[in-house]
């Protein structure tokens, strides 16, 4: 995902010279390119985060796109109320970038697992929330959140996550939500890079005769409300996956909108269910021990199906 990132912002740079990306001294590998073709498009605001989304807005005030960088929740939580008083407040065309959502870097602890994210910036009037589930949702994601105008949260891997999509997927807009594979049983919703496990579980589900629908919600918010309702009618059962606290992030939403529409459709969300993780590991070892790997997501479909 960090290389999609990249190499959409480097195509977006070359035609936008008003684009900026500041970074929290992170990343200067994967920022190389950026360094050396664009030099005059690129800062290091240190290890200072509510400093570097402060100035970001300054410079969206001057008719720029201002990209800030950092990993896990220093882009996020660190700088919060930065965030919501000079970029959300104002709409400042601030772009947050979060590298290494969820238990990504687990084995450094619950300080740096972003596992809050998404439900903290959800809830800021004037935030679009993305959190793509592959390298190729991480791509237009991306591509998308740089040409729009306003304060966007973007929510990536780190590198080395698998491709759930087979192919490029064209045209795709906020807040499109983008069917996997069909199924009649139950529905899989899912947010974020946990797509990987949602799409392994249905695979195992299939062996064992159940026919699970895989839907990827790229976009937290403006949620794809339409998708939800019309899963709503279709199931009996819907699992929600996320690498997050289940409390107001991507499960919450689809809960909200399920209360709206009075549906009769069951809900059950898959994530960590309010608390901290005390435990270190790798982010595949974490996702087992909190019951969000594919096996654990196959399981209760099967239970609730039964």
């Amino acid at each position: 995902m960090r290389d999609a990132f990249v190499k959409v912002l480097l195509q977006e740079m070359e035609h936008n010279r008003r684009l900026v990306l500041i970074t929290g001294d992170l990343g200067f590998g994967v920022l190389r390119p950026v360094w050396e073709r664009f030099p005059d498009q690129i800062l290091n605001a240190g290890i200072a985060e509510q400093g570097m989304v402060s100035m970001a807005a300054g410079l969206a005030k001057t008719d720029r796109t201002v990209v800030v960088y950092s990993i896990g929740n220093f882009p996020s939580l660190r700088p919060l109320e930065q965030i919501r008083n000079d970029c959300a407040y104002h709409g400042a065309n601030v772009k947050i970038v979060c590298v290494g959502g969820g238990f990504v870097y687990g084995s450094l602890g619950m300080s740096h697992h972003a596992t809050e994210d998404l439900s903290i910036l959800r809830a800021l009037p004037g935030v679009t929330c993305l959190a793509p589930g592959d390298p190729v949702e991480a791509e237009w994601t991306t591509r998308e959140a740089l040409r729009m105008k306003g304060t966007c949260y973007l929510r990536l891997g780190r590198g080395n996550e698998p491709k759930v999509h087979g192919e490029p997927i064209p045209g795709w807009r906020i807040p499109e939500a983008i069917t996997l594979r069909r199924g009649e049983d139950i529905a899989i919703l899912s947010c974020g890079g946990i797509l990987t496990q949602a799409a392994e579980a249905a695979e195992l589900l299939d062996r064992r005769g159940i026919r699970a629908e895989v839907v990827s919600f790229p976009c937290l918010k403006p949620l794809d409300s339409g998708r939800v309702r019309e899963l709503l009618g279709r199931f009996r059962h819907i699992l929600t996956v996320e690498e997050n606290n289940i409390l107001g992030g991507f499960g919450g939403a689809v809960c909200e909108i399920a209360a709206e529409e009075g549906s009769g459709c069951r809900i059950t969300r898959i994530g960590l269910k309010d608390t901290y993780s005390t435990v270190v590991g790798s982010q595949a070892y974490l996702r087992k021990v909190y019951g969000m790997d594919a096996e654990a997501i196959a399981g209760k479909a099967e239970e609730l199906l039964k």
